[in-house]
């Protein structure tokens, strides 16, 4: 008798445990969860230096496209979607858990445009547009994963890529900045974009 409640405990400590490392989900302006498969946009939260993610082109070389916030702060910028890492799992995503962004619609550039991170002549990071989905093998596939963190009561967007263990890349959140084109593209930045997910 003693030796089961024992059992019993040591499992539901286990459990209990497991529930509470378990990150909560993302949750979208309408107070749901966001899911795999369905398109948001990606919106700031204080829309005075611009709209929501787009593509923009980069001024030396036109394609691939930046990501990079819309100059009109009315519009939404482009509907995108979300593949975790590990999509047998679940379809929720969740906060710090690595994740692919993808725009849903077809890029003039690319088919489909995935988030990637890019570095610029002076090493300074920023996110371009010709990644890829999946666990691709190699250590440049590494560019391609995004994690959505807790912000004070919003959400902003960070490049920390967990599913490769045998090494770490520099990680750092993502803002923006005015680029040579005068788009808002995307960078590694001190101050992150405090951003908000709209179902499309």
């Amino acid at each position: 008798m003693k030796e089961s409640f024992f059992i019993f405990i040591v499992l539901s400590t286990l459990l209990s445990l497991s529930l509470s490392q378990t990150p909560p989900p993302v949750l979208d302006t309408d107070g749901n969860i966001v899911r795999s498969g369905t398109n948001y946009y990606i919106l700031p939260v204080v829309n005075d230096k611009g709209g929501g993610v787009t593509l923009a082109p980069r001024k030396d070389n036109p394609c691939p496209y930046d990501v990079a916030q819309d100059n009109n702060r009315q519009r939404n910028g482009l509907p995108m979607n979300f593949v975790p890492a590990y999509t047998f799992k679940e379809d929720m995503i969740r906060e710090s858990s690595d994740l692919n962004i993808r725009f849903a619609g077809a890029g003039k550039c690319i088919p489909t445009p995935v988030w990637r991170v890019e570095y610029d002549e002076n090493g300074i990071g920023y996110v371009s547009s010709h990644g890829m989905v999946g666990l691709i093998p190699g250590r440049d596939s590494i560019r391609n994963w995004f994690k959505i963190e807790k912000f004070e009561k919003d959400y902003k967007i960070v490049y920390c890529p967990s599913v490769v263990t045998t090494f770490r890349p520099t990680c750092s959140d993502i803002g923006s900045t005015i680029s040579k084109n005068g788009s808002r593209t995307l960078v590694f930045s001190k101050a992150p974009l405090k951003v908000k997910f709209k179902k499309a």
